[in-house]
């Protein structure tokens, strides 16, 4: 490549020849149709090799942006370059929303769905489960359509680029709605023990935020339709200013707070489209494990939190409700979701990865497959029982390799 090409914290420089950006799909076709290997850049918004080849690289973001409401008004089709904000707003104009959004606005819908990325909140599934159709350019080049019901469907849609290019989605929309953020201080520990799953549930959307200084959390985040009760919440003091999610940064960048309404998509994510998501320059984790087991898992992480402060910006705790999707770190329970953001030193950070994990063990916990882990991949295909099927379900679209690189080969065991 002419320009070195980086993810978006910088920690993963791509191997590629080139990058293309093409701007029509017959372009996009005749690339995949030439043979790989081949793999698709999103919002760079991932941070481990999953995007990384030897081959050719590919951004959707020059293609068409496609935005079309269905005439019943339940699902909008769009191209697989466009990000959630820019469907935020045209949506939004229509008086529609999708369910859900993750912490940034900043990134890819067709790529935070084929990592299973998510939001928060006890009712709602990851931004996967609002995928009704998925197009595909297949390993020969060929366009192949697969709609919820069809054979294969729940195993394509969180595909981690194996089975193809993602040229469209249909996703499932609803009304547009309004929302109150309210931020809280100190939570203590205590109220973790007594009231955990009351906590979880008290908003839309509930963050609980520790950099683990203490066994308290730093913030308590609640996105709720309707008030918060005056006064402390368990403990935990109303803010009296605007907060960032991590201890200490100005809060400039973060979306709007006290109770103010205003609509879903200025307030579901926690950083504003108009400035620079989170903090730039970091690593991030995140490992999901069962909800009914969270307050073991919070356990398990304060018995490291001396050894992982040191490299810890913040932890994030949050909600994401069971589905169907093979590859989903939801696949068929309601997940507490440990999110780790790290400081930008690989080497620091890696350590203090495998003690989360080995601490988190006995839950069974399965990685965001964008973000850093030290677990086998024999270990993380044990965690899907569709695995095999989704293996199957890959070497049918893409019997070439196309979309391989070494580390989908390494995560297929082929």
């Amino acid at each position: 490549m002419s320009n070195v090409v980086t993810n978006w914290a910088g920690n993963i420089t791509f191997g590629a020849r080139r990058l293309h950006r093409p701007a029509a799909l017959e372009e996009l076709s005749e690339l995949v149709a030439a043979g790989g290997p081949l793999r698709i850049l999103g919002s760079g918004h991932s941070f481990n090799r999953m995007a990384d080849t030897t081959g050719e690289l590919v951004s959707l973001g020059s293609l068409p942006r496609v935005v079309e409401i269905a005439e019943d008004r339940r699902t909008v089709r769009v191209d697989g370059g466009i990000r959630y904000g820019e469907l935020a707003d045209r949506l939004h104009a229509e008086g529609l929303a999708v369910h859900n959004m993750a912490s940034l606005p900043h990134i890819s819908v067709a790529g935070a769905v084929t990592t299973a990325t998510h939001g928060s909140g006890v009712g709602n599934g990851n931004l996967a489960t609002s995928v009704a159709g998925i197009e595909l350019i297949r390993g020969d080049g060929k366009p192949v359509t697969l709609r919820r019901g069809d054979d294969g469907f729940d195993g394509a849609v969180v595909g981690l680029g194996a089975l193809g290019v993602v040229t469209a989605l249909t996703l499932d929309v609803v009304p547009a709605f309004e929302l109150r953020q309210y931020v809280y201080d100190d939570l203590p520990r205590a109220a973790l023990e007594e009231h955990l799953p009351e906590i979880l549930a008290a908003g839309y959307s509930v963050s609980l935020f520790t950099n683990w200084a203490s066994e308290d959390v730093n913030h308590a985040w609640f996105k709720r339709t309707d008030p918060m009760p005056e006064g402390p919440y368990f403990g935990a003091r109303p803010a009296d200013g605007p907060r960032h999610p991590v201890p200490g940064v100005p809060a400039g960048n973060s979306t709007e707070q006290f109770g103010v309404p205003g609509p879903w998509h200025a307030r579901l994510p926690h950083f504003r489209m108009e400035f620079s998501p989170s903090t730039g320059a970091e690593l991030q984790s995140e490992w999901m494990v069962p909800l009914d087991r969270a307050l073991e898992a919070i356990d398990a992480v304060a018995r490291v939190r001396e050894r992982i402060a040191p490299v810890l910006q913040v932890n994030e705790l949050r909600t994401v409700a069971a589905d169907d999707l093979w590859l989903s770190m939801n696949y068929q329970r309601a997940s507490l979701g440990l999110h780790f953001t790290w400081i930008a030193d690989t080497a620091a950070v890696l350590p203090a990865v495998a003690a989360v994990e080995e601490q988190l063990a006995p839950l069974e916990p399965r990685p965001h497959w964008g973000k850093v882990f030290t677990q086998d991949a024999a270990t993380v295909r044990g965690r899907y029982p569709r695995f095999a099927d989704f293996r199957a379900l890959a070497r049918r679209h893409d019997p070439a390799g196309v979309f391989r690189n070494a580390w989908l080969n390494d995560i297929l065991g082929d």
